[in-house]
This record gives C-alpha cells, structure tokens and sequence, in this order.
C-alpha cells in the first residue's frame, strides 16, 4: 500500500502541471486575441485620420465674410479631388496682432495677413517659414488686392471728397492702430503718399499733414473690424477710413440709406499676402491640402468668392466683370516707401514717425 501511494503521487503531479499549462496557453491564446483587436482598432483609428484633416487659418480682421465662403468652397473641392473631408478653425484679428500670436505659438498652417512685414516677421523671428516665401505662390503671394477708401454717413454731411477734408477742425475721424493693424498701416501710408504729392516731397509739411489728420481721430481701435464696429454701429465719427471690400461690406450689408462710400483722388494698392507655414504644415502633415487650399485662391472659382466678396481678384476677365464694382483711381504702391521692411522700420517701430506726430 505504501509503494502504490508514492507511485501515486508523482502521477498527480504530472497531470496538475498538465492543467496548468494548458490553462496558461488558454490564456496566452487570450491574450493574443486582444492584442490583435488592439492593433486593428489602432489602425482603424489611424485610417479615420487620414479621412479627415483640419486647418488652422490666421488672418487679418476684414477677411471673414470672405474665408467663410471660400472654405466651405474649397472643402467641397478637396472632397472631390482626394476623397478627403477638411474641416477649418479660423483666427481674426489686427494683422500684426495675428503675426505675433503665430511668432509666440500660435501653430497655424496657413496665414493670410494683411501686409507682407507680418509675415517677413514670421519668417525671420522664428524661421517657421522660408524668407523667400514670397515667391511660392503667383502675384508675390497676393491672390487678390484692394485699396484704401472712406466711408461716410448718407447724405455725406461733411462734404467729404479727398484727404484734406480729413484734417479739417470739425471733421471726427475713425481709423485703427497703424502699430496693431496692417489695414491701418495702408491707410496711413495712403495718407503720406497723397501729402507727399500735394507738398512735392516737402516732409516737414507732410509730417504736419498727417499730425492734423490724426489729431482728428476719436477712436484708435486695434484692428479693422473693430474701427467698422466703432463708426457703423455705435455711430462715432463722421468719416472712417476703411479697406475697400469693408467699406462695400457695410454699404451693401447694413444698408445703402445709411451710408456711402467716398473714393478719394489717390490711394495706395493694397496687397495682402497668404503663406503656408512650413514647420508646422510639416510637424502636422497638412502640407499638402494647406498649399493646395492657397493656390485654389488663384482658380476661377476663388477669384469669384475673392471679387463677390469686394476684393480685387488678379483674374482680368473676373475683374472686367466686376469692373463696375471698383472704381479707377490714382494707386501709389509699398514700393514708393523701399518695401515693407523699409516703411516699417521709417514709420511703425517704437520711436518711429508715426510715435513722432500721434502724441
């Protein structure tokens, strides 16, 4: 009895360890079951991605009305074209206000600014963009242009006709920060370029010209948008010196009985500019559709939202039939001030001619 139960045992040793194994490869099969269920899911997730891509566009104020037209446009466009739906998150403000938000961390794929300093900025504080960036697209990157003109109250009570009238003592001007707006920027250099002629280059008296002119303004806001607000809805002002597509805006969208546009003998030729920003579109892998959306800018169908929307598109036939739309008149351009960089350092940094004359 004593021999059978020691063969015994050894016996039921074996068939446990038997048990255990086999309950160990259950769970090893288990385990691998759910790995598997892990990567597809990861993959199905991963082809959900590739589905669908979001831009992130930084403008300036005025651009709105405009980019929301132009990127339901596009997106029904890239849908066709890759299969690929594209959805937009949109960020507006004072165009050096934007520039700065994107040189601070702002991760935008595309910018489109009102001038060509704020996105020099860009390039050259942070190298997020290459400094021939200007170069990438048709038309030094500016798809459309437009141009500085007034807007008054009907009826024009204050016989405003040109920029004298602007400086006249009975006479409340609204116009944005040159130091926070890029539209503000062309508005000011429009306003230099129509004294310059006036006194034949004589500065001291263009200098006295632009002190009058902005001793009549009320209300200095920071962007474009923002002047508009000030002047159209709570009714400050008699006169706001506005882009061209702001001005029709409001004449055409808060009505024509209250308003009327006046454009004056000479005004400057207003370019603004779009970028891709290629540390980012790279870091994202947006590359791609951001320079695809950018140059739709540029197709029949863009230079029609651009033009609907009181841009000047650069398309001739859009333009001729749009000729109606925008008067002919005396344009001065960024090149009569050396450049952007050259207008900025003379006109806009701290200590500048325009700190000299608005204090």
């Amino acid at each position: 009895m004593k021999k059978s139960t020691k063969l015994l045992f050894p016996f039921l040793i074996a068939v446990l360890l038997l048990v255990l194994a086999a309950c160990g490869g259950e769970d090893n099969e288990k385990d691998s079951e759910q790995t598997v269920e892990t990567s597809s899911e990861a993959s199905k997730e991963t082809t959900i991605k590739k589905d669908s891509i979001e831009l992130l566009n930084v403008s300036y104020d005025p651009t709105r009305e405009l980019y929301v037209e132009f990127n339901e446009a596009f997106a029904a466009h890239w849908k066709e074209e890759s299969g690929q739906e594209v959805t937009f998150q949109q960020s507006h403000g004072g165009s050096g206000k934007q520039g700065r938000a994107v040189i601070d961390g702002l991760e935008a794929d595309v910018v489109t600014l009102a001038l060509a300093y704020d996105i020099d900025e860009i390039a050259l504080s942070r190298q997020l963009l290459n400094e021939d960036w200007q170069t990438e697209f048709e038309s030094n990157s500016s798809p459309y242009t437009s141009t500085i003109v007034f807007l008054v109250r009907k009826g024009n009570p204050k016989g405003i006709k040109d920029w004298d009238d602007l400086t006249k003592e009975d006479v409340s001007v609204i116009t944005p920060n040159p130091k926070t707006s890029g539209g503000a920027r062309w508005n000011y250099l429009a306003a230099w370029g129509y004294a310059d002629k006036k006194f034949n280059g004589d500065e001291e008296k263009v200098k006295q010209f632009i002190k009058d002119l902005y001793k009549n303004v009320e209300v200095l806001d920071s962007g474009a948008r923002g002047s508009t607000t000030t002047f159209v809805e709570r009714e400050i002002g008699d006169v706001l010196i506005a882009w061209e597509n702001e001005a029709y805006l409001s004449l055409n969208e808060l009505g024509k009985d209250e308003f009327e546009i006046v454009t004056p003998s000479l005004s400057i030729l207003a370019e603004p500019p779009v970028a891709v920003v290629d540390k980012v579109v790279d870091k994202k892998g947006t590359r791609e559709v951001a320079e695809a959306y950018l140059q739709y800018l540029y197709t029949e169908e863009g230079q029609e939202i651009a033009a609907k929307n009181y841009y000047r598109p650069r398309n001739e036939a859009i333009l001729e039939k749009y000729k109606d739309q925008f008067q002919t008149l005396d344009l001065i351009t960024i090149d009569e001030f050396g450049g952007w960089q050259e207008a900025q350092k003379t006109h806009f940094v701290d200590g500048g001619v325009f700190d000299e004359i608005y204090q």
